[in-house]
């Protein structure tokens, strides 16, 4: 009985500690894979734009902004995005020109008061055109196709409609779509008419 009770040398409680640990298998390292998770975000993402470039354009009417009323039911395509309001034309949700009632300053056309040619607009959509382009390069099932949604005002005036439209052609978008009011038995809905 006294010698259950005997103290261990440090070299007894060493050698109990090896022994211990040759039994317990050898701690393997975990790590995540993140590839999976990768591949699935890129399908919902690809799925998520899809999904915005087919729905109808959601577009808020105010004073400025009022949308004239169509009968025509064309779908909507992927596009650059004009809106013409009474006060600036908005390129992509970014201002680029300012308008005074719906005209053009004639110091913002190449030519002046009898010019057709918007600079800053013709600028702002050569980018737009350079970029598509270089994305139709390397992806060739997204050709570049030229395509503008034009949201105008109704009230805006034809001289305006006709410089925004030169300036279009000028920097290679030539499909485009107006964008109007659809009456649809009561309700109304944004519909792209060519």
């Amino acid at each position: 009985m006294a010698d259950e009770h005997q103290k261990a040398s440090m070299a007894q409680v060493k050698s109990l500690v090896r022994r211990r640990l040759r039994r317990v298998p050898e701690h393997e390292e975990q790590s995540l894979n993140i590839y999976p998770m990768m591949d699935i975000m890129t399908i919902i993402l690809v799925f998520m734009i899809m999904n915005v470039a087919q729905e109808t354009a959601n577009i808020t009417q105010s004073d400025d902004l009022l949308l004239p009323w169509t009968t025509s039911t064309e779908d909507m395509t992927e596009s650059v995005t004009i809106q013409i309001s009474r006060t600036e034309i908005i390129i992509e949700g970014d201002p680029t020109v300012t308008l005074r009632n719906g005209t053009v300053d004639p110091s913002q056309k190449q030519g002046g008061a009898n010019g057709f040619l918007i600079t800053p607009l013709l600028n702002v959509m050569q980018q737009h055109r350079d970029r598509l382009k270089m994305i139709a390069q390397r992806n060739p099932r997204r050709p570049f196709t030229g395509e503008v949604r034009i949201i105008a005002d109704k009230r805006t005036p034809f001289r305006t409609l006709s410089e925004v439209i030169y300036t279009l052609g000028q920097a290679e978008f030539a499909h485009m779509h107006f964008i109007a009011i659809e009456d649809t038995q009561g309700g109304a809905q944004a519909a792209g008419t060519r």
